[in-house]
Formats: structure tokens, sequence, C-alpha cells
């Protein structure tokens, strides 16, 4: 019996994925859930309670997995400079996943308190990530420089997610050009 909850819970989270990435968070009812999944809307309601709880769930879940692999690119750079780039890189790599839409989409969407909090902690793990790196480059603000760098990096996500006239690369290299030499590099 709990196998096959545990199975209905991750099936519910799949297709909340494919409804958030496909649609945004309007996408996002217990009615397209139950048909995705073939369960009875009423079913739906034994695993959340509400929109917002399947929007917990996905953050605990998807934020951890997302937030490891920017850690892993940044271990395999050696120089803080490498770290920076490749922190940046690889979260604009990681737009075009399923994961990292439903994650945008989630914080666009209108949350209950509880949910932008674990929101907000989430990031503010990524964000810790990269003080280290910023401080060995001699930032003597290093956590405000983080803030803003992670600023710059959300600024280019949402461009590459509105489909920007700009290619993705293109993006990117900017990004990189210019949290690494400035706007004026």
């Amino acid at each position: 019996m709990a196998e096959h909850r545990s199975m209905q819970r991750a099936a519910l989270l799949d297709a909340a994925r494919s409804l958030l990435s496909e649609g945004g968070t309007e996408a996002l009812t217990f009615p397209a859930l139950a048909e995705r999944t073939g369960l009875a809307r009423s079913s739906v309601y034994e695993y959340f309670r509400s929109r917002a709880a399947v929007v917990e769930e996905l953050c605990a879940v998807d934020f951890p997995v997302w937030a490891a692999e920017v850690e892993a690119a940044m271990a395999a750079a050696d120089r803080p400079e490498d770290q920076v780039e490749a922190y940046v890189r690889k979260q604009l790599e990681l737009v075009g996943d399923r994961r990292h839409r439903a994650v945008v989409a989630i914080s666009a969407s209108e949350l209950d308190a509880g949910a932008r909090e674990k929101i907000r902690a989430a990031h503010g793990g990524l964000v810790a990530m990269i003080v280290e790196a910023l401080g060995a480059m001699g930032h003597d603000q290093p956590r405000l420089a983080a803030m803003l760098l992670q600023g710059v990096v959300d600024a280019a996500v949402r461009r590459i997610e509105l489909g920007a006239a700009e290619d993705p690369t293109v993006i990117t290299e900017a990004v990189v050009s210019m949290v690494l030499r400035g706007v004026g590099g």
C-alpha cells in the first residue's frame, strides 16, 4: 500500500511538472492532474490539499536536484572565476529542463506565504554556493555580490523563457561576460 501511494504521488508530481512546463501555473489544476494520471479528482485531494501543496512538494523534490547539478559544475572548476562561470552557465543550461520550467512557473504564481518561504530558502541555498568563490575573487561583500549575480542570472532566465529575440547561447555569453568582466566588458 505504501509503495502504491508513493508511485501515485510521483505520478502526480510528474503530471504537475508537465502541466507547469506546458501551460504555466494556470494549467496546474486538480482536474488536469486527475486527467493526466487517470485518478479521480477526489483522489488527488488524498495526496495534496491544494495547488500550493503540490508546488511545495515539487520544490522540495526538484530544487535539490537542480542545485546539485549547479554545485557539481562548480566543483569541477578549479579557479574561483571558473566556478562563477560554471554557476552561471549551468543555471542557464538548465532553463530548458522540465524541472526548471516548473520551478520558474511556480515562482511566477500566486502562492501562500509558506510556499513562498520554502522557495526563498531553496533559492538562498543556491546563492550561498557562490559566496566563497566571490570572496576569493576579492569582493568585499561577497554575499551581496552573490545576490546581485543571481539577479542577473534570473533576468537571463526570464529572457530565455520568454523566447527573446536573442539565441539562448548569446544571452548566456552576455551574462558570463557581464558577471566576470562587468558591464563595460
